[in-house]
C-alpha cells in the first residue's frame, strides 16, 4: 500500500465508522427504547423484565467500547471471514419479524462488525461489552428453565414456612403453597428469585471487570458462588416477607414489596452487599500465598 493510500484510508475511518454508528442508530434505537420502557415500567413480558439489568449494562457496554476506542484504531485492519457470516445472520434475524430473532441481530450484527473490521483482536478487545450486550439481550430462556424450577420452589416454600412458624404463625407448606391464617402464598416459578440470580450474576461480572479482578480464577468464581448464595438467601427473606404480610392481611405492604418499587429497592440493597464482599476477596487474596507446585527443599530431601 502506498503513502497516498494509507492517508486515503486514514481519512476515510472516520466516515465509515460513523456510516456505521447511524445505521446502528436507525436500525436498534427503536428496539433498545422499547426494551428501556419496558423494564422501567413494567409494561413488556415477565421474561423480558429478567433482563432489566441490560438498564445499567447496557450504558456500561457503549463506555466501555468507547474507553477503547483508541486501542480499536490502533488495531490493524483485517477482515475475518466469520465476519461477514455473522453479518449476513444477523441481517437475515433481523428481516425475519420474530421478535427474538430480531433481538439477537444486536449482539450478532456487533461482534460480525469487530470481525469484520479488526478480526480477531478486534473480537477480544470489545469481548467484554459485547458479553454484557448477549447477557441483556431479551430471549426465552427464563420461560425455557421456568418448567424446572419446582425443586427451588419447594425449597423457598419449605424455608420460607420454617421461619414463620419459629414465630409461631402457625404456617402449613404443601409443595410450594404456603398456608397462613386461611391464605395462601404460591411461590410461583417467577417467586423462585431467577430474575434476581441472573442480575446478581450480571452486576458481579461487571464489579470484577471493573477491579480487574476476572483475571483471577479464584476471585471470580469465589465471589460468583457467594453471589449466588447471597441471592438465594434474599429471595428466601423476600417470599418470607411477603408471605407475612399477606397471611397477616397487610396487602399494601405485600404489593409494595411484590410489584411496586419495593421490589427494585430491595434488590438494589442486595446488590449493594456484592462491593464490599469483593473489596474484602480482593483483598484477602492478594495478601494469601499463592499455592506452590513445586517441593520445598525439606520435601525434595524426604522424597
Amino acid at each position: 500500500m502506498t503513502f497516498q493510500q494509507q492517508i486515503k484510508t486514514r481519512n476515510l475511518t472516520p466516515l465509515i465508522n460513523l456510516a456505521i454508528i447511524t445505521v446502528l442508530l436507525f436500525l436498534y434505537a427503536p428496539i433498545l427504547l422499547h426494551w428501556l420502557d419496558g423494564w422501567l415500567h413494567k409494561n413488556i413480558s415477565t421474561e423480558h423484565e429478567y433482563f432489566s439489568h441490560g438498564i445499567i449494562g447496557l450504558p456500561f457496554a457503549g463506555y466501555l467500547t468507547w474507553t477503547n476506542r483508541k486501542k480499536w484504531q490502533r488495531l490493524a485492519n483485517i477482515n475475518h471471514p466469520l465476519g461477514i457470516g455473522l453479518l449476513v445472520i444477523g441481517a437475515i434475524f433481523y428481516l425475519s419479524g420474530v421478535t427474538e430473532w430480531v433481538n439477537l441481530s444486536l449482539p450478532t450484527i456487533l461482534a460480525g462488525i469487530c470481525l469484520w473490521l479488526k478480526g480477531i483482536p478486534g473480537l477480544k478487545l470489545n469481548g467484554f461489552p459485547l458479553l454484557l450486550v448477549f447477557l441483556a439481550t431479551p430471549t426465552s430462556v427464563p420461560y425455557l428453565i421456568a418448567p424446572y424450577t419446582f425443586p427451588l420452589q419447594s425449597f423457598i416454600a419449605g424455608t420460607a414456612g420454617f421461619i414463620l412458624n419459629q414465630f409461631g404463625m402457625g404456617v402449613v407448606v404443601d409443595g410450594i403453597n404456603i398456608y397462613v391464617k386461611g391464605r395462601i402464598v404460591e411461590v410461583a416459578p417467577y417467586c423462585a428469585g431467577l430474575k434476581m440470580l441472573f442480575t446478581t450474576i450480571y452486576v458481579g461480572l461487571m464489579l470484577l471487570y471493573w477491579t480487574d479482578s476476572l483475571s483471577s480464577r479464584r476471585i471470580t468464581v469465589s465471589f460468583l458462588s457467594i453471589a449466588v448464595v447471597i441471592s438465594v438467601t434474599a429471595n428466601i427473606i423476600r417470599n418470607t416477607l411477603l408471605t407475612f404480610f399477606h397471611g397477616t392481611g397487610q396487602e399494601a405492604a405485600f404489593v409494595w414489596l411484590h410489584d411496586s418499587w419495593g421490589g427494585d429497592l430491595y434488590s438494589a440493597a442486595m446488590l449493594f452487599l456484592l462491593v464490599p464482599l469483593l473489596n474484602w476477596m480482593n483483598s484477602y487474596f492478594a495478601t494469601a500465598p499463592e499455592p506452590s507446585l513445586e517441593l520445598s527443599v525439606d520435601e525434595q530431601e524426604q522424597s
